[in-house]
């Protein structure tokens, strides 16, 4: 039996590594071990939840307002400790987070092959998304299995010399876990307490614009344009609802607490559990965010992501149609929102458009290459 140690932290990770520990759970030769960095801890233990999964190690690294260089050196050494007594033959990670870089590191130090889940995105700035971008060009460097969603992504690897025979598209493991949520949802429509019932009511009219924020480089200005242009169009749209699960970061909650607080059909919640936030999706008109999962998640739901970044490792979608930048631009996103609450043709254009990111079946092609090399 082979040992297969997945290692994360966050909420987005536990998202796409979620049914890959349920798909190797299903397979005899593999031992699936889960060690949770706990890089986030209130948003990774709900996603658990979900999936009815329980860590076989949890490192509980979270502090409050933790800063990056302490939070690196505290996963790198709890990280290094887990490999020691363990012992994998193989340490998947998955993405672009602190969690995925020392983790890959300490999996290095020991001389045990690291499987990418999600490699190859690139945006080819190191401070857009930051510090995604340089935490997942150094895992890949590490390395020695890259799962890449798209053939763009390969095609990324392939420029920094990774060996083609290394590489392997795989579609994104975020649309099999939307297919599994999915089917959670509608077996039992989940209970949102923080909103107005007639919200999530699968036959109200009542148009929804769902917004996710927390990214580093928006810190400061950024926000304060988010929010100022968020407001702006909950003034003009009075009949739409804009709801806000929060992050919990205080650089998030403050500018958009202060800036949105008190207008009546601006919903600031707290964040949502997975199949919560899937129920919104699905029930959203458009979604602004700048979150790289939803870009991938809310074509397979047919609705418009209008993405609050500069730039994106995700080009597919842009290219394909189902996501546009409008980057922290106050006119930008008024103006793009606005059309597409208007105008039923630049909806419907946006709506119709092929997801780029596979068909749910990832997570098999992941366990067929482990069953080759392993």
């Amino acid at each position: 039996m082979k040992k297969v140690s997945i290692i994360f932290g966050t909420r987005p990770e536990a998202i796409k590594l979620c049914p890959l520990v349920l798909a190797l759970q299903e397979h005899a030769e593999f031992e699936a071990h889960v060690c949770v960095t706990a890089q986030h801890r209130e948003m990774l233990d709900q996603v658990l939840e979900t999936f009815d999964i329980v860590p076989n190690v949890d490192l509980g690294l979270m502090q409050v307002n933790q800063q990056l260089a302490s939070l690196a050196s505290r996963a790198i050494s709890a990280v290094d400790s887990y490999l020691v007594e363990y012992k994998p033959d193989i340490a998947l990670v998955q993405g672009d987070t602190t969690t995925v870089f020392c983790a890959a590191l300490a999996s290095y130090y020991h001389r045990i092959p690291v499987g990418h889940v999600e490699a190859g995105l690139r945006t080819w700035d190191k401070f857009s998304p930051y510090p995604e971008e340089i935490n997942r060009v150094l895992a890949s460097h590490i390395a020695d299995y890259h799962f890449a969603p798209t053939a763009w992504a390969r095609e990324n690897l392939l420029k920094e010399d990774v060996p083609a025979e290394r590489i392997y598209v795989t579609g994104n493991t975020v649309i099999d876990a939307l297919h599994i949520a999915v089917e959670k949802v509608r077996a039992k429509t989940p209970v949102i307490p923080a909103l107005p019932k007639e919200l999530t009511c699968s036959d109200s009219e009542q148009p929804i614009i769902l917004i996710t924020g927390h990214r580093r480089e928006s810190f400061g200005q950024g926000f304060k344009n988010i929010c100022t242009a968020i407001g702006k169009l909950a003034r003009r749209f009075k009949e739409t609802a804009f709801v806000y699960p929060v992050h919990l970061n205080p650089n998030v909650r403050e500018p958009v607490f202060r800036l949105l607080g008190g207008l009546k059909n601006v919903y600031l919640i707290e964040p949502l559990s997975y199949l919560p936030f899937v129920l919104l999706m699905d029930r959203s008109t458009v979604i602004l965010t700048d979150s790289g999962g939803v870009q991938e998640e809310a074509p397979s739901l047919g609705k418009p992501v209008l993405v609050m970044r500069e730039t994106t490792e995700r080009p597919e979608a842009v290219d394909a149609g189902t996501v546009k930048l409008v980057g922290t631009n106050v006119e930008k996103i008024i103006e793009n929102t606005s059309i597409l609450l208007t105008d039923n043709q630049a909806y419907t254009a946006m709506t119709k458009a092929v997801n780029p990111y596979g068909d749910g079946k990832a997570c098999g092609r992941i366990i067929d290459v482990l069953r080759e090399n392993l």
